[in-house]
């Protein structure tokens, strides 16, 4: 069996653990007869290589992985704010319960990864959001393309999330709520000047300082509409009108960092 998990942004923009999207980047995972853990790609010499592995720990879940042999080609960056840890539970859930309803799926999956947005993206492809336990995609496609900056130190999101103040003004809360909602009617309505409109968030961006993202929106590169933090950092997603020029533009400013042409992936691992 062969399946694959796509890359992830989540925390999109206003969407504070609820929004997500996937992107076409992926991770594989061949599972055959037999016995042992195989990492080849990102995390190779690093991820554990037993049924200590977090898609195995997922497969587990769903199925015995005694007697199966799990071998891992990762293209994933890990700890950037791409998803991997999603992608690795989604991998793990698709070869042990393709057949299984989305709902229990990501019940299951919730027992590894305490907030369902970047899973919900990696298990259904597109945009999406996670309410209340639920996922739903709300879009295949988005009106800007995303061109991630990953620089090349990592970021733990259990630190990140310490970070977050325990309340919040009222007037910001107000403000992230309009534009929450005003992102998921542009991804909907396929609206590129209102959902650049969407993009800022005073939820947890101000409390994760980026100088990437500072200095991309103090100076928009050509063919650039906005940016926003993927996940809890440091990569930032350059939302754009022409992902080529504006990745070249990136690619000058900040050449100690990955700069990358992405796609949102209307696929996910199931």
């Amino acid at each position: 069996m062969l399946v694959r998990a796509p890359a992830t942004s989540a925390n999109l923009g206003p969407g504070f653990d609820c929004a997500a999207v996937a992107f076409d980047l992926w991770n594989e995972l061949e599972v055959t007869e037999g016995e042992g853990v195989l990492v080849e790609g990102e995390g190779a010499g690093e991820l554990a290589q037993d049924d200590t592995n977090l898609a195995v720990r997922a497969y587990a879940l769903l199925a015995d992985p005694v007697g199966k042999r799990f071998r891992f080609g990762n293209r994933i960056p890990l700890e950037r704010g791409l998803g991997s840890s999603a992608a690795a539970i989604a991998l793990g859930l698709a070869a042990a319960g393709r057949e299984r309803p989305l709902p229990e799926l990501l019940a299951a999956g919730l027992e590894l990864e305490s907030h369902a947005d970047n899973l919900a993206a990696a298990l259904l492809g597109g945009m999406t959001l996670a309410v209340a336990g639920r996922a739903f995609r709300i879009a295949e496609s988005l009106p800007l393309a995303p061109v991630a900056v990953v620089p090349r130190e990592r970021t733990s999101t259990e630190a990140s999330r310490r970070a977050l103040p325990a309340s919040l003004d009222h007037a910001d809360a107000a403000v992230t709520a309009g534009r929450a909602a005003l992102l998921g009617a542009a991804a909907v309505a396929g609206d590129a000047e209102l959902f650049a409109l969407a993009l800022h968030d005073r939820l947890h961006e101000p409390y994760r300082p980026s100088a990437v993202l500072a200095s991309v929106r103090a100076d928009l590169p050509d063919g650039a509409a906005g940016a926003t933090l993927s996940g809890s950092g440091p990569t930032v997603i350059v939302w754009a009108h022409d992902s080529t020029g504006c990745a070249a533009g990136l690619r000058e400013r900040f050449p100690g960092h990955d700069v990358i042409e992405l796609r949102v992936s209307p696929r996910g691992a199931l």
